[in-house]
């Protein structure tokens, strides 16, 4: 399987309303981790496992996203700035990029998150179980929402809820392009009637991940972030 047959779509187009600090200058995927915006490392993390082709999801204050790669015209990758509007959500945000897709198969996650994943048995997985979503599923802190697994297949999907143990969604998703069929042409989140209308069908699997995880939601994930990367010890 070539890896340039691959898009790699990253959602940057959120308002970050919990890092109103930040957020209120510079979209969320801007926000720096040491001297890079969070943005780069994680597109770092799939170029690393040889993912180069990359559709960046704009919206909220997208001309600091478009100036910043005008300006560093990043060797080696191939990158895609596409406005899916200012307060799309994120359901919506995919639907807007569906004529961009050519390959039966996509990446997809957040312009929040870093880990350790093994992007290429992620995709093992997910062509071995031939299922239309595959979900990267992480054990994290308690303020997320909680995936029900039986073995590997996702019975439910609830997002956000206050729970104290049990696997969330951790993005780096992987799907095939029936995706779209399950996203209503009116405005949704892609975490609730999409995934939900998988998971009934059967067709959202999770691939658990039980090494490094750690998503940007608050200026204490940042600050932790940072004394990660600055230790010269990260995981990502």
């Amino acid at each position: 399987m070539k890896k340039k047959n691959f898009k790699v779509v990253i959602l940057c187009g959120g308002l970050g309303s919990r890092l109103s600090e930040e957020t209120k200058k510079i979209p969320k995927p801007m926000i720096r981790i040491g001297k890079l915006p969070i943005l780069i490392h994680i597109m770092n993390i799939y170029k690393k496992h040889g993912f180069k082709d990359f559709i960046l999801a704009l919206g909220y204050k997208k001309k600091i996203i478009i100036d910043y790669f005008k300006e560093k015209k990043l060797k080696n990758i191939n990158v895609q700035l596409v406005d899916t509007g200012k307060n799309s959500l994120t359901g919506t945000r995919l639907l807007k990029l569906k004529k961009f897709i050519k390959n039966d198969n996509f990446l997809l996650t957040y312009g929040d998150g870093l880990g350790d994943i093994n992007l290429n048995k992620l995709l093992k997985f997910h062509i071995k179980n031939n299922k239309v979503a595959t979900i990267t599923a992480v054990r994290p802190p308690a303020r997320f929402g909680e995936l029900f697994l039986r073995k590997n297949l996702v019975k439910k999907f609830e997002e956000k809820n206050q729970v104290n143990s049990g696997w969330i969604n951790g993005g780096f998703f992987i799907f095939k392009k029936k995706i779209f069929k399950f996203i209503p042409k009116k405005s949704c989140m892609l975490e609730k009637d999409p995934m939900n209308k998988l998971a009934l069908k059967k067709e959202l699997v999770a691939y658990k991940h039980k090494s490094f995880w750690q998503c940007m939601d608050t200026i204490r994930d940042k600050e932790l972030l940072n004394r990660i990367w600055k230790s010269g010890k990260s995981r990502w």
